[in-house]
């Protein structure tokens, strides 16, 4: 039977010494590490590295990028960790004509501002002036135009609050295309039918037509036109059943654009 080596405690004391010391030294390591990786994390803070050096501001058209940082109250004092996001969002919504915000942190020291405006729908004519009117119906009165800009068309007349906020809810719904061939939208102001208007074309065309599903109606515009010969012009009517009058005509017939049978002037 083999002998088993016997060590002694004296023999085994110097190495736990040493492993007990090896162990501290990394305890002590760690902890240090740690306690500088705070006071390094509580310095940058505190210092002008941590503050906000950046704005982006994206998907706005109308609105300036230095209005929404207006409206947002954020300026480079701020720490870009201590940011809150949603008291801004709030502060950029005060603005009349952004309708959705997103703001977000983007490393290192940049500020991410997304925005959705509302859809200018019109221009409302006031005087002679032209006021910009948005999709949710209210009226920009200070920001009046010597003339409108062209990516909406005007409306002229609309002297009544009431109306006007059912046409811009069907203004909110008509295609774009369509929508970008309307030059100017007239409330006739009908005693018999106040629902009554008449557009102006962009290609010389007049549309009469109603304030009610004026949306859906207008979906028929395009191929009302296609049948019509080039150089036509005249009145298209929607408002009831489908059809158009031309300026100049040899017969009291009228031009029935619904694929139904011709109707004469006196049974319109």
């Amino acid at each position: 039977m083999a002998k088993k080596k016997v060590v002694s405690i004296e023999e085994r004391i110097p190495k736990l010494k040493q492993a007990r010391k090896k162990k501290a030294n990394r305890r002590l390591i760690f902890y240090l590490s740690l306690f500088f990786l705070l006071i390094s994390i509580i310095t940058y803070l505190q210092s002008p590295l941590s503050h906000v050096k950046h704005f982006e501001v994206e998907g706005n058209y109308f609105i300036t990028d230095g209005e929404v940082l207006a409206e947002s109250q954020l300026t480079t004092e701020y720490n870009i960790w201590q940011i809150d996001f949603q008291t801004i969002e709030r502060n950029i919504l005060k603005h009349p004509e952004i309708k959705q915000a997103t703001v977000t942190r983007k490393f290192p020291r940049t500020v991410q501002i997304e925005l959705e405006e509302y859809i200018r729908v019109g221009y409302v004519k006031e005087g002679d002036r032209f006021y910009p009117i948005l999709e949710n119906g209210e009226r920009l009165l200070n920001q009046q135009n010597d003339i409108p800009k062209g990516d909406a068309p005007v409306l002229i007349g609309w002297n009544n609050d009431t109306y006007l906020v059912e046409m811009t809810d069907e203004l909110r719904g008509l295609e774009p295309s369509i929508a970008s061939q309307i030059s100017e939208i007239h409330w006739l102001n009908d005693e018999t039918n106040p629902y009554k208007i008449r557009l102006f074309m962009m290609n010389g065309q007049e549309v009469v037509a109603s304030i009610r599903n004026f949306a859906q109606k207008m979906g028929v515009y395009p191929s009302i036109i296609a049948k019509l010969k080039p150089e036509q012009r005249g009145v298209v009517h929607i408002d009831v059943g489908a059809f158009f009058i031309p300026y100049e005509r040899d017969s009291e017939e009228l031009q029935d654009v619904s694929g139904e049978e011709q109707v004469n002037e006196s049974e319109r």
